[in-house]
């Protein structure tokens, strides 16, 4: 126990190390209260706007939900640098090489400081955030469960990431669990009641021990099932360089290959991509829900998912830097641009055609009209070109971490909501689609995709100058 307590007491010290020396104590510490204003500003637009409270504090734990699931991919990020895919990292969740400490305590302790970390740092602000809706009595709950939400979907990608880690059987296995659980969904079974949520709205013995169970039997799966010691069974594979290259002869570019490269090896391969921009689409689908019965209006399917779906460029960009820095090129006779070309191109060919595919789910799903179908595509290929360029401007290599700085992150939120929010609205009200709405829509996602376009290139020779600081 004493170890344990050492270990997690040492990677609190070292979170906020981290944060503080990258962007400043101050900054770093007012993340939450900017996050808690901009809430409660959105919760307060809602009331006004006469939508339910109850409906709102659904959506919240529904969107907590799928935070955590996203956040679970730590397991595929812990699996690289426990193999040394990620070069220099000195993390303390990482050392098991180096310290007498097993791998299943390290990544134990870095479940719960993380738990502790976002429901202080996020949940408890997005907490506060509701106040305009529920009586002040009501958040302590609130916080607990969307804590209790956030630890469900995290437990939930990281028994995924154990079963996997057990070969083929153990990624058949979970499959057949997630699969299980949506269809039991969508068959109207009470899957409901069997969440923090239920809690929140009915609390009580019952409603607790049945919440209870799904985060104890995830736990339970992680924690027997867990093999930090596997390695895929070895196997001959061919020229994957050369093979990239032949596919793009025109572009000859090897950082380009790299980049793919580095993210088909990596744990989780280019499915980590597909799963991300699967949470956005789960997020897309529960919006349009809530928004067709709250505004009472059919949505345009194509418009909201488009825009929603836009968001995916950030999570791919990320996934396309992750295993990356400007520095590691310092050395090579390779210019900053190349590098940033390079990720652009990857982007192109990974990002976009993957939101693309989930887009023509949704319009194929969603039987979008022509018209809609067509105005959203132009607005899921513009705002991935503006979300693309922005992250670029911003963030250059390290779109995490930018996300921890309240400044960057207010100006970051401000550019995304400006052009998405006005966009959102047409889709939820606009229905049907004529043909003046439709070239106004598909005209704002070609001007986004142009400010993208010119944010990327302003952005590259100031990197260009700051890597030779």
């Amino acid at each position: 126990m004493s170890t344990a307590r050492t270990v997690l007491a040492a990677m609190f010290r070292e979170e906020w190390r981290l944060h503080s020396e990258l962007f400043g104590g101050r900054r770093f510490a007012a993340f939450p209260v900017f996050l808690a204003l901009a809430g409660a500003l959105t919760t307060w637009a809602l009331g006004t706007t006469g939508t339910d409270a109850g409906a709102v504090v659904a959506g919240v734990h529904v969107l907590v939900l799928l935070f955590g699931l996203q956040t679970g991919t730590v397991g595929l990020v812990g699996q690289d640098a426990m193999r040394n895919l990620l070069g220099d990292v000195t993390l303390v969740v990482f050392s098991a090489h180096t310290l007498p400490v097993s791998e299943r305590l390290l990544l134990g302790a870095f479940l719960v400081k993380d738990a502790a970390y976002y429901a202080v740092l996020f949940l408890l602000p997005i907490s506060v955030a509701c106040a305009p809706l529920l009586p002040l009595a009501s958040l302590p709950l609130l916080w607990v469960t969307l804590t209790w939400t956030f630890v469900l979907g995290l437990l939930g990608t990281l028994a995924a990431v154990s079963l996997a880690s057990r070969g083929r059987p153990g990624k058949a296995l979970a499959l057949v669990g997630a699969a299980g659980v949506v269809a039991a969904f969508l068959a109207g079974s009470p899957v409901g009641d069997a969440t923090p949520y239920a809690v929140f709205v009915a609390p009580g013995v019952r409603s607790v021990a049945l919440a209870a169970l799904p985060p104890l039997l995830l736990a339970g799966v992680a924690a027997v099932t867990y093999d930090s010691e596997y390695e895929p069974p070895a196997r001959t594979v061919g020229n994957g360089f050369r093979a990239w290259r032949r596919r793009m002869p025109a572009w000859d570019d090897p950082v380009f290959v790299k980049t793919m490269l580095d993210v088909e090896r990596s744990a989780g391969g280019y499915w980590k991509v597909l799963f991300s921009a699967g949470v956005l689409f789960a997020v897309s689908a529960f919006l349009v829900d809530l928004a067709s019965g709250l505004v009472g209006l059919p949505v345009l399917p194509g418009v909201a998912f488009g825009s929603i779906l836009g968001l995916t460029a950030f999570t791919t960009y990320n996934w396309l830097t992750q295993f990356d820095s400007l520095e590691t090129y310092a050395q090579f006779p390779i210019d900053a641009g190349d590098v940033f070309r390079a990720k652009a191109r990857a982007f192109a060919v990974l990002g976009v055609p993957v939101g693309v595919a989930f887009y023509a789910g949704a319009v194929i799903w969603q039987d979008a009209a022509v018209l809609d179908a067509l105005c959203g595509l132009v607005l899921l290929v513009g705002l991935q070109a503006y979300l693309f360029g922005l992250t670029v401007a911003l963030a250059g290599f390290q779109p995490n971490e930018f996300l921890f700085d309240t400044v960057l992150f207010a100006t970051f939120t401000l550019a995304v909501v400006v052009p998405l929010v006005p966009v959102l609205v047409v889709g939820f009200v606009a229905a049907p689609l004529g043909a003046l709405p439709a070239t106004g829509l598909a005209l704002v996602g070609l001007l986004l995709g142009a400010v993208g376009v010119v944010l990327y290139r302003r952005a590259v020779p100031r990197w260009r100058e700051r890597l030779r600081e």
